[in-house]
């Protein structure tokens, strides 16, 4: 668990509150009193960065296309440091995005540079998942294609598209915010799902700020509204208005948003559900629902591990000036090398 002092603001410098509230404004402006979002304004500010065949701090990058037809697509990461090459194998990680289910993409500058530090870090193999976005594609769009691109990536087909070191039995799932939504839900689907699979095996999770929430306001979500440049009440509830198609039962206790409240679905008997390690800020106004979340797999029985960044607010870790983000990474890098090393026992 992260050890630092506690503090009655968040730690994170100046330039990067100045990003955090920059962010905020712009997606404030893009939300449309309707319901819709305007993506010519986020396409005239979002910092886009394209695939590099050629390895930039040693790692190159590749688009591949899962299916045209829905904008189904990943950014692969291939290590090309001199330790990832040496390996005889690397884990693969699958990376979902966050932005509320309705902003950014694997292409936004910030999360390519994120995903590109995980690759070289760890060493891994790592997959940015371009999955669709509300309002325009509702629940469980998003769910569907994290689990087809599990399904793409076992295909035998398309395993030329993989370095030839690279082990599928040595799976991860992450991704923050509505990433690490995304990334224990289609961790339980293919923990459900096993047959589906020849090759592949999820054998962690990564759930980093998790994106849940409820009908219920915690105290977390009430007291950390002023201080969390990102994170308010008014901007999750039009998130999940955005993300939750229409009809009955679809509010913020549907068991996908309230992962472990009255329709939480029971994951106790799930037995290949992997290891995972869920990651809190101490000002993210989610922290609430993420210890929640915690203390309910660990009362199903499951593999968790907690780590709590007391001074930091919602998606600190994709600011490398960010002194704290550095550590997570590395969090991160030993959590994977210690669920590979069982593998490896077993």
């Amino acid at each position: 668990m992260a050890q630092q002092e506690k503090k009655s603001s968040p730690g994170i410098p100046w330039r990067t509150r100045i990003a955090l509230s920059f962010v905020s404004t712009i997606t404030d402006y893009s939300r449309r009193q309707n319901g819709t979002v305007n993506r010519r304004l986020l396409g005239i500010f979002g910092l886009k960065t394209s695939a590099n065949p050629n390895p930039v701090n040693g790692v190159k990058s590749y688009d591949v296309t899962v299916d045209s037809s829905r904008d189904l697509w990943f950014r692969l990461f291939i290590p090309t440091t001199d330790e990832s090459r040496n390996l005889s194998s690397l884990p693969i990680i699958v990376f979902f995005h966050g932005g509320g289910f309705v902003y950014l993409s694997p292409d936004t500058k910030a999360y390519d540079a994120v995903c590109r530090r995980f690759a070289r870090k760890t060493p891994a193999v790592v997959v940015s998942v371009n999955y669709r976005l509300a309002p325009e594609h509702k629940y469980p769009a998003q769910y569907d294609d994290g689990f087809d691109v599990l399904k793409f990536l076992d295909n035998e087909k398309n395993r030329e598209l993989l370095p030839e070191n690279v082990d599928l039995s040595r799976c991860f799932l992450a991704g923050d915010s509505a990433g690490g939504n995304l990334a224990h839900h289609v961790a339980k689907r293919a923990s459900e799902m096993t047959s589906t699979f020849d090759a592949l095996k999820v054998i962690g999770l990564v759930a980093i700020q998790p994106f849940f929430g409820g009908e219920e306001r915690t105290e977390s979500e009430l007291k950390l509204v002023e201080v969390d440049a990102l994170i308010s009440v008014r901007r999750t509830d039009w998130m999940w208005n955005a993300f939750l198609p229409p009809g009955e039962g679809m509010d913020r206790d549907h068991e996908v948003i309230n992962v472990c409240g009255p329709r939480a679905v029971d994951i106790s008997k799930l037995d290949n559900f992997p290891a995972t390690m869920v990651v809190v800020g101490g000002f993210d106004p989610l922290k609430d629902w993420q210890r929640r979340y915690y203390d309910w797999l660990k009362r199903s029985g499951k593999d968790v591990h907690f780590s709590e960044y007391p001074t930091m607010v919602h998606a600190f870790y994709i600011f490398p000036e960010v002194p704290e983000a550095t550590q997570l990474i590395l969090e991160v890098k030993d959590f994977v090398n210690k669920q590979c090393s069982k593998v490896m026992k077993n």
